[in-house]
């Protein structure tokens, strides 16, 4: 084997990054104006069979803009999981609203939509779902849920560019979706993010706030206190290059989580695979294991023996509610406290070969065993 470090996760630029970048350069189109925002934005609005798509700076800042835009404000409640990135709580945060969390599905790991309705309250504004790492929610019952109470679903789908629930692509189930372009997601414009959307008034509201609230018919005047959020015309010109190879980067996805299963399936009894339920269909962003009761070896021990072997790892997301920024002294969500203290993200790339999955799981075999 190649003494090589093997990441957890690598950037392919295989098509025409290049070119189009070069294109910025030499014609000095290189900030928020430029071709190849609008047409990444229609593209990408195309790709996941939206109306509408606004790019952002990175996926942050657009979950901001979309719960913003979805009147959320001071002591409104969202609902989300308690399992994810930090950056779906601190959108929240950041309109002054308050997040509320609920525990894991244990297949899926997603939100557990079972639960969402004890949450509710009458401050409760909208729900919050996350695709984690790839792999969609039960957005039927989700949105039942939010009709019922009047609720707004607004999508993360930070992780899953491509995934779909019955036959319909994630950030579409919903009034907004918001996806990142960060340098370890299945397409990345280095940072980024994108807003895609059916509802036109929304639409034309998220565009004027994301450019410094501008009157997109009166140059330099301003009708709003807006917020300078817009990607960058060399972002979107690597967005646009990755967005033309993302069928193939998806199927990478898929044939490495199909390789872990085949070196690890002797290992049912000691690890978990995240599982998918009926109408979804993953596209496996990250291949994560949790080390169930029968492994015999901890989580940190794992992760030691495979960053002694040159291989990087990395734990599932920790859950909001251990945090100190949203911590709940009397908090349980066992199943995400579970996955959280057991999880592990393994290698998940495009430049990933047999030879080197069949490797990290000789490793994670050696060490659980």
């Amino acid at each position: 084997m190649n003494s090589d470090r093997i990441f957890v996760s690598e950037p392919l630029f295989a098509g025409n990054e290049k070119k189009y970048l070069l294109e910025c350069v030499e014609t000095g189109w290189v900030s928020a104006n430029g071709r190849f925002v609008a047409e990444f934005e229609q593209r990408f609005a195309e790709f996941c069979g939206a109306e509408y798509a606004v790019s952002f700076a990175n996926g942050t800042v657009s979950l901001h803009l979309a719960t913003l835009m979805s009147d959320v404000g001071d002591g409104d409640e969202v609902i989300m999981p308690t399992l994810t990135y930090i950056a779906t709580a601190n959108a929240v945060r950041y309109c002054g609203g308050k997040p509320v969390f609920v525990d894991s599905d244990p297949v899926t790991w997603n939100i557990d939509a079972s639960q969402i309705e004890k949450k509710i309250t009458s401050r409760t504004k909208a729900i919050m779902p996350v695709h984690l790492y790839g792999c969609p929610c039960d957005m039927k019952k989700i949105n039942e849920i939010a009709q019922k109470y009047g609720l707004i679903v607004i999508e993360d789908a930070a992780e899953a560019h491509g995934a779909s629930f019955s036959g319909q692509k994630v950030g579409t189930l919903s009034k907004v979706g918001s996806f990142s372009f960060f340098g370890n997601k299945i397409m990345t414009s280095g940072e980024g993010g994108m807003l895609v959307t059916d509802d036109l008034a929304l639409y034309e509201k998220i565009k004027l706030y994301k450019s410094q609230g501008m009157d997109p018919s009166r140059r330099y005047w301003h009708t709003v206190v807006g917020y300078n959020y817009r990607m960058t015309n060399m972002q979107a010109a690597i967005g646009l290059a990755q967005l033309e190879q993302v069928d193939d980067r998806i199927a990478d996805r898929r044939r490495i989580r199909r390789l872990y299963e085949k070196y690890l399936g002797h290992l049912r009894d000691a690890i978990q695979f995240q599982g998918e339920q009926n109408g979804a269909e993953s596209v496996y962003w990250m291949t994560t294991i949790v080390l169930t009761e029968n492994a015999k070896a901890s989580r940190a021990e794992v992760m030691q023996r495979m960053e002694e072997a040159n291989i990087e790892t990395r734990p599932i997301f920790y859950p909001m509610h251990i945090m100190p920024p949203y911590f709940e002294a009397d908090g349980h969500y066992p199943v995400a406290e579970y996955s959280g203290e057991r999880g592990i993200c393994l290698p998940s790339h495009s430049r990933l070969t047999e030879e080197m999955i069949s490797y990290v799981a000789g490793v994670v075999s050696k060490a659980i065993r």
